[in-house]
């Protein structure tokens, strides 16, 4: 069952040099309450897993601008040119993955999986220094799971047991970086009574949650 917790608890889980799933595209979906969290307490070196790096004053480009983020997997940077900036400065390191294979890693590590195997980025940059596969005369990269410390999640809608509702696009890398990390917390825009939450509604089982953030605890 997942713990509700406020602002001093989190915060004591973040540490420098974590590695860190942040949900969103395009910081739609984007748990911004604990983003702001981590930039109060200025934890350093973090390897930052997300779709992109957003915008400078949204989502994981605030992390960005604040200098608290030695690495980037994601899947574009351009949409942050902060992030550009720091990486040609060789302040920061950038590692770009083909979106559906990022995706698909992440989903790998929380499956349990050895990785996935996939044909993109064959011929290219991508390739250099993977495995690579021939089945029925196709080739395929040997792409390995891609896991993290901490995950840090945002739902629309969360029971007390953690079970978990996305909204519309919001949806997007959520459901799976819940599923991929040793930590996994959530920021939810509504915290309910389980049993309110229809099961057939349910995105991500309570099972992968390990704390609920409750911004009116602790503040």
């Amino acid at each position: 069952m997942a713990k509700i917790i406020g602002k001093s608890e989190v915060m004591d889980i973040f540490k420098d040099g974590m590695s860190v799933m942040i949900g969103g595209f395009l910081a739609v979906g984007t748990p911004e309450g604990l983003i702001d969290l981590l930039i109060e307490k200025n934890v350093k070196n973090l390897t930052i897993i997300g779709n992109d790096s957003g915008y400078p004053d949204k989502g994981i480009g605030r992390l960005v601008v604040n200098r608290q983020v030695k690495k980037v997997i994601a899947s574009h940077i351009g949409t942050n040119p902060e992030t550009g900036n720091q990486m040609n400065a060789g302040e920061l390191e950038v590692e770009l993955v083909p979106q559906g294979t990022l995706a698909e890693r992440i989903r790998a590590a929380g499956a349990g999986l050895g990785g996935i195997l996939t044909p993109t980025g064959v011929g290219t940059v991508v390739e250099e220094g993977k495995e690579k596969k021939v089945i029925d005369g196709v080739e395929y990269l040997l792409e390995l799971p891609l896991k993290a410390d901490l995950a840090l999640i945002k739902a629309w809608k969360a029971d007390k047991k953690g079970n978990l509702v996305y909204r519309k696009s919001a949806r997007n890398f959520n459901p799976v970086m819940a599923s991929a990390a040793d930590i996994v917390i959530v920021e939810a825009e509504e915290i309910v009574e389980v049993g309110e939450i229809d099961p057939d509604e349910v995105m991500t089982p309570g099972i992968f949650v390990d704390y609920i953030y409750d911004g009116g605890l602790n503040s």
